[in-house]
């Protein structure tokens, strides 16, 4: 089977342009060891990007394969409408366990934007329920990406990804990152109109890790409570250890009220998302069945056993091989290799919270494509890295040896050397 030509001929591939995938050899995964991804070829690359920011503890880790294979034995999918599972269960404690105080329930759902569609739903509804129906707006930030269903698409801010489906969209309040007065101006304008704030918590990842100034996520969480409002805090990118810590709001001590997770939650083996709460949240659902105060939400994968047997043996590995206590003196060494990066003629900033790095390239004409082109310096020398436009960004599992975090950040240097080079084009400061 040429499976190029088969790839080319049914499939559709997400975030790509097929007129030029067509035009490029793919590379198509056969299998993968550790942090390495190895094509059908042969060939080895670093999984620089985690498998988009999924991968954990690497590939093919034993103690997560061993807990899918058993759970396997067992049940792969029952629902939990009306029904519920051991391995969902465990998982629900240990999440609750691990979250900032207060965050008492959680609800299961499959991706990230369906965790961040519940919490706006659950924002909502809480409020009507209080008899609070002027509470109906929802304040995000530019720039702001929580996924591509239409409710989370709503609260995004990135216009190439979400302009298109503006008349699909409710309107939202769009504050500016990092600016806690701007922020305040909003909340003070609509006091008593507003479900909830949501936003990244410290970095912005699609937007090409915009990270924000230290203390803006703390003033956020007061104005919520000066203004009596939700704080929704989309932890799908930054949680589970992205940022040094396994989530980024303890780097500010912040709780919110609802928390998106997914991404590494299983350790990058199988999808699955929670939206986690307060219990006064859940407790404002509680009612007669005639009320009609139930949240009406799910999905047929809710709690899938075989993605919460996945993540409580990611918990465990966390746990057991002291990950975050292991990842401290990599993220030191990624500081010092990405300084030569940061001093190169055609980087216009580096920018970096624990392993999530953007690396903003000066400007190129569009239909030049300078971040892709760096993308493909980086696969023809071993390693997989990921444009956002003109940030190419570098987002390893957080197992990877310094050895091989060394070569890819080399790679990555190599790679704009090389693409930048062949533009001919002289380079801003």
């Amino acid at each position: 089977m040429d499976l190029s030509a088969a790839d080319r001929s049914f499939l559709w591939h997400p975030f790509t342009q097929q007129r030029g995938w067509a035009e490029e050899e793919p590379i198509i995964v056969e299998r993968a060891e550790g942090t390495d991804l190895i094509d059908v070829e042969g060939r080895s690359y670093i999984d620089g990007v985690s498998s988009l920011w999924c991968n954990v503890h690497g590939h093919g880790h034993p103690r997560i394969d061993a807990a899918v294979r058993g759970q396997l034995a067992r049940v792969s999918h029952s629902t939990m409408l009306g029904l519920s599972h051991r391995p969902g269960i465990e998982l629900a404690q240990r999440l609750v366990e691990l979250a900032p105080p207060g965050l008492r329930r959680v609800f299961y759902s499959d991706s990230g934007s369906t965790a961040a569609e519940i919490a706006l739903k659950m924002a909502f509804q809480f409020w009507r329920q209080r008899g609070q129906e002027r509470r109906t707006k929802f304040v995000a930030l530019r720039m702001a990406y929580h996924g591509d269903t239409l409710g989370s698409v709503s609260v995004g801010g990135i216009d190439l990804f979400h302009s298109i489906y503006h008349p699909l969209l409710f309107e939202t309040l769009k504050a500016e990152p990092g600016d806690a007065g701007d922020l305040e101006r909003l909340l003070a304008a609509h006091r008593g109109e507003v479900a909830a704030v949501i936003m990244e918590p410290l970095v912005q990842g699609a937007a090409g890790m915009l990270v924000h100034p230290e203390g803006y996520l703390r003033a956020v969480r007061e104005l919520c409570h000066r203004y009596d409002t939700l704080l929704i805090l989309d932890e799908v990118a930054t949680g589970f250890g992205r940022t040094g810590r396994m989530f980024a709001c303890e780097h500010e001590g912040v709780a919110p009220d609802l928390m998106c997770l997914a991404k590494g939650i299983t350790g990058g083996y199988l999808p699955l998302a929670a939206t986690l709460t307060t219990e006064k949240v859940y407790e404002g659902f509680l009612g007669e069945h005639e009320e009609f105060r139930t949240f009406f939400h799910g999905h047929t994968y809710t709690g899938n056993p075989l993605a919460c047997a996945a993540a409580i043996a990611s918990l465990d590995v966390f746990r057991e091989e002291r990950t975050l206590a292991r990842l401290q003196p990599k993220l030191e060494l990624l500081g010092r290799l990405l300084e030569p990066i940061a001093a190169h003629p055609a980087v216009r900033e580096v920018r970096r919270v624990g392993t999530m790095t953007g690396i903003e390239l000066v400007e190129h004409p569009l239909a030049m494509r300078i971040g892709h082109m760096v993308a493909l310096e980086a696969r023809r020398r071993g390693a997989i890295i990921r444009p956002l436009g003109d940030v190419v960004v570098i987002m390893p599992p957080l197992s990877i040896s310094k050895t091989d975090l060394t070569r890819l950040v080399e790679v990555t240097g190599a790679a704009i050397d090389a693409a930048t080079a062949a533009t001919d084009l002289p380079l801003a400061a």
